[in-house]
């Protein structure tokens, strides 16, 4: 009964050996560089969560002025803004320390599903295309936009 035990169990080792070098030989030179690159924008958009999450305060402004006026801008803004700053802080700190590690519900295609790097929060960045003021991080040329 032992020998049957490990022998299933040898078995089971080399036949997950054999499949692993034909995995990794399948993969297209872009993807490997992907596996290495993901991970580093989780951990630079992190870093920039953290760095910049006190621009949600004036995006909360402008926004609720926007929808609400003036009033709301500065008195529910300012607490939504307040709001999204520790969410940024939290969600910075969580893409630092898990950088190296896929996270649940966060696909790196965000039509997709499954485990990923991509951002736990949307906008990804604090500063969006839509929130770029004078064109300071987009340039006016760099950005698509729809046609028709």
């Amino acid at each position: 009964m032992k020998f049957g035990k490990s022998f299933i169990l040898i078995l089971l080792v080399l036949l997950s050996v054999s499949f692993a070098p034909r995995a990794a030989a399948e993969e297209p030179a872009a993807d490997k560089a992907q596996v290495v690159l993901r991970p580093v924008m989780k951990l630079s958009r992190g870093i920039a969560n953290i760095a910049l999450c006190w621009a949600e305060i004036p995006i909360s402004w402008y926004d609720t002025s926007n929808e609400m006026g003036g009033i709301a801008g500065i008195t529910y803004g300012t607490l939504k803004g307040l709001c999204f700053t520790l969410a940024r802080v939290g969600v910075g700190l969580t893409d630092i320390f898990t950088f190296p590690i896929p996270l649940p519900n966060c696909p790196d295609d965000p039509t997709g599903y499954g485990s990923g790097y991509g951002p736990i929060m949307t906008p990804a960045w604090v500063i969006d295309v839509d929130h770029d003021w004078q064109n300071f991080v987009y340039k006016r040329e760099a950005i698509i936009t729809d046609q028709n």
